[in-house]
């Protein structure tokens, strides 16, 4: 059984090779990213099981993609190669103090090919969880029906909803994001969001506020992601505020919120106390911005008990 399923599309990621303006930059290396990909790779490394739903195109990315993440550990059994489709793909420019933007590829995506007939309802199954992002129905509005159908499936059978935006407003407008993730609130379980994010569906962007909303709307488990400030989290009649953790050096922000989510899903399936739940989660988000890559810096659980003081480091 898996602890954790997601769904999503990966992508290629071209990392530059030097930091500065994108089209100053003259060299790329050819990594891998998508945040569902990455929410399940930082699952995996923690030592959950985590199954993967996806099209790749059938071509040398895509079999790259799907090769790296059977060697991660995850679940790709319901990930297909579709011809006709190029992988997608998204070239990143990374600044002096760290900051990226990033720049998509992505116009026929292979989920394009994906309706809401392809999920397995087996596979839901077989799961506790079910993770979902705003990005899959921001690729192309047929994806919402897939998404409405994946929580269809994951309601009948009992599993845990957690979401995250991931509000991608290079994709699709504020408008349309608020039209569509609002629509999703009410289904879930676990709410791991961006206060920014937050302000965009519900119009807060204080935490209190943001979980006064989403209790109302029945949402057990909210986690408000704030950068470099920390997060508040929320479970069960309790408010945990934790403070950041101290990022040894900031060289590239992309997965810091997918290492911060794996986090939280692992303390709930082990369960934890929320305090010791968000401390970690800090913390795998601290130790992510500080290698280059989307999913390099997401940690095994050993070196979050090193990072912890739970376990001692020996180097030689």
């Amino acid at each position: 059984m898996n602890d954790v399923i997601t769904i999503g599309e990966a992508m290629i990621a071209f990392d530059p090779g030097s930091t500065g303006p994108m089209k100053f930059v003259n060299t790329f290396e050819k990594k891998i990213g998508g945040a569902e990909l990455n929410l399940a790779i930082g699952c995996a490394r923690l030592g959950l099981k985590a199954g993967y739903i996806s099209k790749l195109g059938n071509d040398e990315f895509g079999k790259y993609i799907q090769t790296f993440a059977r060697g991660e550990g995850i679940d790709v059994s319901q990930v297909d190669l579709v011809d006709g489709y190029p992988t997608s793909l998204n070239f990143k420019e990374i600044m002096e103090d760290g900051s990226v933007r990033t720049f998509y590829y992505r116009d026929k995506s292979p989920t394009l090919t994906m309706t809401p007939n392809d999920l397995d309802e087996t596979y839901f199954q077989q799961a506790k969880i079910l993770h979902i992002t705003g990005i899959f129905p921001a690729i192309d509005e047929q994806n919402i029906a897939i998404m409405n159908r994946s929580i269809e499936l994951a309601k009948k059978h009992g599993l845990k909803i957690s979401f995250d935006p991931n509000i991608r407003l290079r994709m699709w407008s504020k408008e349309k994001a608020r039209d569509v993730l609002s629509d999703i609130l009410p289904q879930v379980d676990i709410l791991l969001a961006g206060d920014e994010e937050m302000e965009i569906i519900i119009g807060e962007s204080e935490p209190e506020a943001i979980i006064e909303k989403a209790k109302e709307l029945g949402i057990s488990f909210i986690a408000v992601k704030q950068g470099e400030t920390g997060s508040v989290g929320y479970y069960n009649g309790e408010i945990v505020t934790a403070p950041a953790v101290k990022a040894t050096k900031v060289v590239d922000t992309v997965g810091a919120g997918d290492g911060f989510n794996a986090g939280i899903l692992y303390g709930i399936l082990q369960g934890w106390p929320l305090a010791k739940t968000m401390h970690v989660a800090n913390t795998i988000g601290s130790m992510v911005v500080g290698v280059k890559g989307d999913n390099e810096g997401l940690p095994y659980y050993e070196d979050v008990q090193e990072k912890l003081g739970e376990k001692e480091r020996i180097e030689r």
